[in-house]
């Protein structure tokens, strides 16, 4: 399937995200690209067509005028946002959400029938070309469709296809867990400040810190627990850190938000 046209259904921060790392990555021109939202002073219209996107507040218009349509609105919106789009939404649209909870059956029960639907969860780094992302197939799809999808999130970083009951976990994980990081780097920065630091060199050092140990995992292909224990030397000054995080329950913590921020995911999408 050839990707001439995209269409987004919401001009927020995701949609905003996706297609600067579309436009920047040269998978589709800006020119092929129109973004709705509700109002035309919306602060979020704005935005993306400062990107270089073209705008509408008729999210029929975009429909209408993209082969591949994504759904970007917020969760409690989606099945409004579906009804008012049904009628224009015909086999040779490609329907991909990236509402964070709304399951493919919801989806298909507010689109014709036959409609070829593909959900994807996307986070945030996407923006810059390094995103992590997964998607699920709807029931109707086409030769074609799960390649095209594939190709449209791999330009902006890594994706993989999982079965449906895997979303909100990666969400849990991946997703939100962006976020998680980022606490995590402004509070490793907050300890640098607190030790005498400059603030601005403090943020460049846990970024780049948290940039090396991640890149070390993937490229040396090495269990985290064994990245962790070879700067761990004995009665060491990383291992007296370490003890003070075990005692906080650094790890339980962590754990304890994907399964959150998974639940909640879950939740949105039982809301209907």
């Amino acid at each position: 399937m050839a990707l001439s046209s995209i269409g987004f259904l919401g001009a927020g921060k995701m949609a905003q995200a996706l297609s600067k790392g579309f436009i920047g990555s040269g998978v589709i021109a800006s020119n092929a690209i129109l973004a709705s939202a509700p109002k035309a002073t919306s602060v979020n219209l704005g935005v993306i067509k400062d990107i270089g996107v073209n705008t509408t507040t008729c999210n029929s218009e975009v429909v209408r005028n993209s082969n591949t349509v994504v759904v970007a609105v917020k969760p409690h919106v989606v099945p409004s946002v579906l009804e008012e789009i049904s009628s224009d939404v015909t086999s040779s649209k490609l329907i991909v959400s990236i509402a964070a909870g709304i399951p493919l059956s919801l989806l298909q029960s507010k689109l014709p029938s036959s409609s070829r639907i593909i959900r994807v969860m996307p986070n945030t780094p996407s923006l810059i070309r390094q995103g992590c992302a997964v998607y699920a197939l709807g029931d109707h799809v086409i030769e074609g469709d799960s390649e095209a999808v594939h190709s449209l999130m791999s330009s902006v970083g890594s994706c993989a296809e999982v079965k449906e009951a895997l979303v909100e976990p990666f969400l849990g994980m991946s997703s939100s867990g962006v976020a998680f990081l980022f606490l995590a780097l402004e509070a490793m920065a907050d300890g640098g400040v607190k030790m005498g630091m400059p603030r601005s060199m403090a943020y460049d050092i846990a970024a780049q810190t948290m940039i090396g140990a991640a890149r070390m995992v993937k490229d040396l292909d090495q269990h985290p627990a064994q990245c962790k224990d070879d700067v761990c030397s004995p009665g060491g000054c990383t291992m007296a850190g370490i003890h003070v995080l075990e005692k906080q329950n650094f790890r339980g913590a962590l754990m304890d938000a994907v399964e959150a921020a998974t639940v909640k995911a879950q939740e949105l999408g039982d809301q209907d």
